[in-house]
């Protein structure tokens, strides 16, 4: 496997490899996957999926990076062309029928328990992109799914400038905010007219801001509370 970039873990210092994952790596990301969610206390953040799932991904339907410790994968982070998923995000975001194929999702992520704490979800996050960039592709916007209490996952698309744009209930009843975002600058205006903090914990309330179109652009910590903050565009 190609290595993409390589780095020395935070805690330990020791050295970690991020490569491109195929088909032929099934069973090592089946086997994370288990470790991580069986680990979890609250299952519930951790959407997993199928081998099903993650042969489409890897059979040119989206793309996969691994961090490695020596040969031990130790994280993981997808991309997903949607196709024709019947809860498309796009519309989710407001986007028409016909907008759709240009947008792609950020799947899956997650990182081995032993190794959290060390921003391998963050330094994937973006290497992924890069990777995704560096061939021509159709895609004009990526959107992703967070539950509304994963700080690490919010934190972590905060951290790449996307945006809370809607809160959906999906996977069986459960809600999850929707982050957006264009991947080449058209020129949009972004002149802010007004901006309001809403706590977390508030669900109600943010769903309100989310339904007259305000967008949420940043996570703020307040000792043990978080807030959203939340700007309207000019128009």
């Amino acid at each position: 496997m190609k290595s993409l970039s390589s780095g020395k873990l935070k805690q330990s210092k020791e050295k970690y490899e991020v490569r491109r994952l195929s088909i032929e790596n099934i069973a090592e990301i089946m086997n994370l996957q288990n470790n991580v969610y069986q680990k979890l206390i609250d299952k519930s953040k951790l959407e997993r999926l199928s081998e099903d799932e993650f042969t489409f991904i890897l059979s040119g339907n989206g793309l996969m990076i691994g961090a490695y410790l020596d040969d031990k994968l130790i994280a993981v982070r997808a991309l997903l062309d949607p196709t024709d998923d019947p809860h498309h995000l796009g519309l989710a975001i407001g986007l028409e029928e016909k907008d759709l194929d240009k947008v792609i999702y950020q799947e899956v992520s997650f990182v081995h328990p032993d190794y959290q704490g060390n921003s391998l979800q963050k330094i994937m996050g973006n290497l992924i992109m890069k990777e995704l960039n560096k061939k021509d592709h159709p895609y004009l916007y990526v959107c992703a799914t967070v539950a509304p209490d994963n700080i690490p996952s919010l934190k972590d698309k905060f951290a790449q400038q996307m945006e809370i744009k809607a809160l959906v209930t999906i996977y069986g009843e459960k809600k999850r905010y929707v982050f957006a975002k264009e991947l080449r600058d058209r020129g949009s205006n972004k002149d802010v007219i007004k901006e309001v903090k809403v706590n977390l914990a508030n669900v109600n309330e943010v769903k309100q801001y989310l339904d007259l179109h305000w967008v949420g652009t940043l996570l703020e910590q307040r000792v043990n509370e978080y807030f959203i903050k939340f700007v309207q565009y000019k128009s």
